[in-house]
């Protein structure tokens, strides 16, 4: 059997003991499952991406874990920016093993874990491992979407100081508004896709100026809209996501979907 150690909010702990880990991650492949690393000596390895994932987590400390899974259970092996291969469960212990630096890999199990196979859960240090890649110091820090904690300290500012050419800092909301206006009715979905883009950075926004995109005809749109809303905590937004799971495209039912588990954690 080989053993592996799962990231997690302390909060999901008593669910895991009780039902073991859902399939909310996404592989490169498409499939569901989870993250996971080998339990190696080094206690500062084998918990590497505990700082990393806290950053986006906001859901209080990180517990480890341990799961132990069949010796010829399929997984796919990978540094975090490159393709996965796909290898056996022993197999990508071995592997990660034998690296010179391990930093920055990962083992996706794409299915979900049971209870059975869950070993034990433990706190960890929460000071441990890097944080945005390794090695990451004395590197300009990266301000896109996927790199950025909102809220974060000094985040806005260093925002302001280092723009991103795609990521912003984004339009104000009456800027953005008006060029949803200004694509006309039922509007163009280029500029209507382009103007949802950036509400998807924000935290809350003016979910009855942009209802009325979930009966646009381009199933793009509702799909932008989707994902424009659905980390929002404004009121309504639950309804609008229930609405669109029953939309005629799969596209957007399928946005929806994966949408949903996010909100639910």
């Amino acid at each position: 059997m080989a053993m592996f150690v799962h990231l997690t909010p302390s909060a999901n702990a008593a669910r895991i003991r009780r039902s073991g880990i859902r399939a909310i991650s996404h592989g490169r492949t498409g499939s569901r499952g989870l993250y996971c690393f080998p339990v190696l000596p080094s206690y500062t390895l084998t918990h590497q991406w505990l700082r990393e994932l806290a950053r986006h987590c906001g859901q209080g400390p990180l517990v480890a874990v341990h799961i132990r899974l069949p010796d010829d259970e399929p997984v796919t092996l990978g540094r975090y920016h490159l393709d996965p291969a796909t290898t056996t469960a022993a197999e990508a212990v071995r592997r990660t093993a034998a690296l010179e630096d391990p930093r920055g890999w990962e083992v996706f199990v794409p299915r979900p874990v049971t209870r059975r196979e869950v070993h034990r859960l433990r706190s960890v240090k929460q000071v441990t491992g890097w944080r945005y890649v390794p090695d990451a110091h004395g590197r300009p820090p990266c301000t896109c979407f996927g790199c950025r904690v909102r809220g974060e300290y000094g985040s806005q500012r260093l925002r302001r100081r280092r723009p991103h050419p795609l990521d912003g800092p984004a339009p104000a909301t009456a800027v953005l508004l008006r060029r949803i206006a200004a694509a006309g009715d039922p509007g163009d979905p280029a500029q209507l896709t382009d103007a949802l883009y950036w509400f998807r950075m924000r935290r809350r926004g003016p979910l009855d100026q942009l209802t009325h995109l979930a009966d646009h005809p381009a199933p793009a749109v509702r799909v932008a809209l989707v994902d424009a809303v659905a980390h929002w905590s404004t009121p309504g937004v639950a309804d609008l996501l229930h609405r669109l799971s029953a939309d005629p495209d799969a596209d957007v039912r399928e946005a929806v979907e994966d949408a949903t588990p996010d909100r639910d954690a």
